[in-house]
């Protein structure tokens, strides 16, 4: 796989979707950096890894809306691990409720989290892969960047953005030995999930039931999306978005 050996890099990787990519990649034998706004989960996830799979592996705390603390993040895992190659955009956050409800501020937070900190992190480790002529970028959009999503309009936007981005961004770094792609996750068993669950029951069962497999994804089988695209097998594939729903969207 090529991965071994690579240096990974994952955000909001210290729960749910992002540990468990993480966890995959250092499965197939790339020294994996831990990225989380909270510095304590990214150094326990670092360590569970370095332990069961024998990888080095290191815990960065960085809140991706802020340049300077991702360019500091960055810089941290370069010294630890070496060049960033592989990297994983998951960090994200979501506030569920009716759009009339919400806010200027979060609206703000909503962007700045997954839209610019998925162009801000990508930015910063994009130089030393032009350098190198090789790297793999994932980033973990939704579906509901593609067909929409009620009670997640803002986020619905930008996961719309993130694949935007990631298609243009592929044709501008295809020349250098870089793919970018998008992964699509459908309903998954995450906080983010549960917080649907709480703001309606309704809604969330209503979700399930849609899913032709009749049931929600698990983290790993994200994970495992992630981990062939990342993976010499998917090497001449780029700008592709890739749904991971059990059926649920077909586009």
């Amino acid at each position: 796989m090529s991965v071994r050996d690579k240096v990974a890099l994952v955000t909001g990787a210290g729960r749910g979707i992002g540990e468990a990519i993480a966890d995959r990649l250092a499965a197939r034998g790339a020294a994996v950096a831990v990225c989380d706004l909270d510095p304590s989960a990214a150094d326990k996830v670092a360590a569970q890894l370095a332990e069961r799979y024998g990888v080095r592996a290191t815990g960065v705390g960085a809140d991706i809306s802020d340049s300077g603390a991702v360019r500091a993040a960055v810089a941290r895992v370069s010294a630890a691990l070496g060049p960033v190659e592989v990297l994983v955009n998951n960090a994200a956050v979501d506030v569920i409720g009716r759009f009339v409800d919400s806010d200027e501020e979060t609206w703000d937070r909503i962007i700045a989290v997954n839209l610019r900190g998925t162009i801000t992190m990508t930015r910063a480790v994009l130089d030393p892969m032009i350098e190198r002529g090789f790297g793999r970028i994932v980033h973990i959009a939704s579906d509901a960047g593609r067909v929409g999503s009620s009670g997640e309009v803002v986020y619905s936007a930008t996961k719309g953005g993130v694949i935007a981005f990631g298609k243009a961004l592929a044709r501008e770094v295809a020349r250098h030995g870089i793919t970018v792609n998008s992964v699509c996750p459908g309903p998954t068993d995450t906080a983010l999930l549960g917080q649907v669950a709480e703001y309606s029951q309704k809604m969330y069962y209503a979700t399930v039931r849609a899913i032709p497999l009749r049931r929600v994804a698990q983290p790993a089988e994200i994970a495992g999306a992630v981990a062939f695209l990342v993976s010499d097998d998917a090497a001449y594939l780029t700008g592709q978005t890739l749904s991971v729903s059990g059926g649920l969207t077909m586009v």
